[in-house]
């Protein structure tokens, strides 16, 4: 029987020539050389290796260590990029010269695939805002007045962004010695100095900007597409004792700013075409440059699940999502705010309207009321030391296909000393 090439996907891989995700990888036998891949299968193509023999015009775009001047050439050379890269990996008159440049994933350490510019995090989702505002504030209003007139969001930092597999040490800060709920502010006792006692996971989507656009030049709905990358699963860790001391009267700080975590590849929004779906009914009507009624629909059915030491623990559905990212990108330029190649915005925590599809531990828990049971019949209410952390995710894809979203794994590691 002959040896099956790896070129020959079995059907139904959710890494088909219909998804195609780029990221940066380097080889055992030369790992300070970074190089551009992108997933077909359980392989990855050297992208660049692949331009150069085939005479692609794109042989530069292709050949460099970051995705960063390829998102930058814009729309139309990603969509000629992409028919290439179909043509090279489906057409099996290419296949001879195309099967040496592949690799098996498993051999290759993968990087963080942009040179992250900025990075804008939002509250996108109605049922993890309501459930907040329950949890902090029992006495009042789950959404605040502004809520559902624009999306709410807050400035990170892009420095710690960092990829799929980086542990993630536990922060330290100033929290509250007990800290059993955020809004017990009133009578604070002093606070402490130490490791997070609270450390949490938020599962979370992430828009990568590719084309950027001039200063007080505001980008409209219409102007997402020309303007987005790609699209990734993010997981903004998130040290809620920290947070919930810092953050009044202002944003989250160091309670956010020490680890987010991104997927190693980054898929194309064209691969997303056949999950747009049409968001939740908006009741509240909205200012025109927001006013998406007439647009295309916005939203993306992306089906994630979140696992706690490889047990699944919730399941959010970015579907029920109130908040679509051309909104977003909408609302982070109108004042005149410029885009620039590798800015990252993230969809704050998914979470949907079960209590299974709620996308952190502090909904799960209720913040810590109700521990998760884990099959070893150990609990959690916040994250402890040694535990794994892992995003998946899936799209329909074309004819019933599934586009399989690169997962984002996180070990938690004892602070340092």
């Amino acid at each position: 029987m002959p040896q099956r090439s790896p070129l020959d996907l079995p059907e139904g891989d959710p890494f088909g020539p219909d998804n195609l995700p780029y990221g940066v990888f380097t080889t055992p036998h030369a790992p300070h050389l970074r190089k551009i891949g992108v997933r077909y299968g359980s392989q990855v193509l050297d992208a660049g290796a692949a331009a150069a023999a085939t005479a692609s015009p794109h042989a530069e775009l292709l050949g460099g260590s970051s995705l960063n001047p390829l998102m930058a050439a814009g729309r139309p050379v990603w969509q000629a990029v992409r028919a290439e890269l179909r043509d090279w990996l489906t057409n099996p008159a290419h296949w001879p010269t195309i099967e040496p440049l592949m690799h098996p994933l498993t051999t290759l350490a993968l990087h963080l695939p942009i040179e992250v510019a900025d990075y804008v995090d939002f509250y996108a989702s109605e049922h993890h805002a309501s459930n907040v505002g329950k949890i902090f504030r029992p006495d009042g209003d789950a959404l605040t007045p502004n809520w559902k007139h624009m999306p709410i969001g807050y400035h990170g930092r892009a420095g710690t962004v960092i990829v799929s597999g980086t542990p993630v040490v536990r922060p330290h800060g100033q929290h509250l010695p007990s800290a059993p709920h955020a809004s017990s502010h009133a009578s604070s006792p002093a606070p402490v100095f130490g490791p997070s006692l609270r450390l949490d996971f938020e599962a979370e989507v992430a828009f990568v900007v590719g084309a950027p656009s001039p200063l007080n030049t505001p980008v409209p709905l219409a102007g997402f597409h020309d303007h987005v990358f790609g699209v990734c699963l993010l997981n903004d860790w998130s040290a809620r004792d920290i947070q919930s001391w810092e953050y009044r009267p202002l944003g989250p700080f160091l309670g956010k700013s020490f680890a987010t975590s991104i997927a190693a590849w980054i898929t194309p929004l064209e691969a997303l075409a056949p999950a747009r779906t049409s968001p939740p009914v908006r009741d509240v009507p909205l200012l025109p440059y927001l006013d998406d009624s007439s647009a295309e629909p916005g939203g993306l059915d992306l089906r994630i699940e979140a696992a706690l030491n490889g047990h699944i623990i919730s399941r959010p559905p970015f579907s029920a999502m109130y908040w679509t990212g051309a909104q977003q990108l909408a609302h982070m330029t109108v004042n005149g705010a410029s885009l620039r190649t590798g800015d990252l915005f993230a969809s704050g925590t998914v979470s949907g309207p079960r209590p299974t599809e709620r996308g952190c531990l502090l909904e799960l828990t209720w913040a810590g009321r109700d521990p998760v049971r884990l099959p070893d019949s150990s609990t959690r209410t916040f994250l402890e030391d040694g535990d794994e952390v892992t995003l998946t995710a899936w799209a329909p894809g074309p004819d019933g296909a599934r586009i399989g979203l690169g997962d984002v794994t996180g070990h938690v590691v004892p602070a340092a000393p």
